[in-house]
């Protein structure tokens, strides 16, 4: 945003210098003013394209995130009453538990790594 040449009060209060022979503004002055008010413009539109991207980008983030805690409360809710569900589990503690079920689910089709002994 560092390439904006204008704020809305600039272009309200524009002054044009007038011709010296006859009536009407000097058109280079006009056309000047007018080419830097189109590179703002095109500055704008990159920017708000950039700005809906991360913007898309971080909402899947936040959607994914949800996935991943709600499968983790999930795992919590299932776990026998021996063991305490603590309700403050950390994004870490969701992924190891993440990564232990994946290896007793899926571990024959992952491949031995031998890490056979750990299932």
């Amino acid at each position: 945003m560092d390439n904006i040449k204008f704020t809305p009060q600039d272009i309200l209060h524009k002054q044009f210098k007038e011709k010296s022979i006859g009536k009407g503004y000097d058109v280079d002055d006009v056309d000047g003013f007018l080419d830097d008010v189109i590179k703002d413009y095109d500055t704008y539109n990159k920017e708000v394209a950039r700005l809906q991207d991360e913007n898309e980008r971080l909402k899947a983030k936040v959607d994914e995130l949800n996935r991943q805690l709600e499968i983790g409360s999930s795992i919590g809710a299932a776990a026998p009453a021996s063991q305490p569900v603590v309700s403050s589990t950390t994004n870490m503690d969701i992924l190891k538990r993440l990564s232990n079920l994946e290896r007793r689910v899926f571990g024959s089709q992952l491949g031995d790594d031998g890490d056979s002994h750990l299932l």
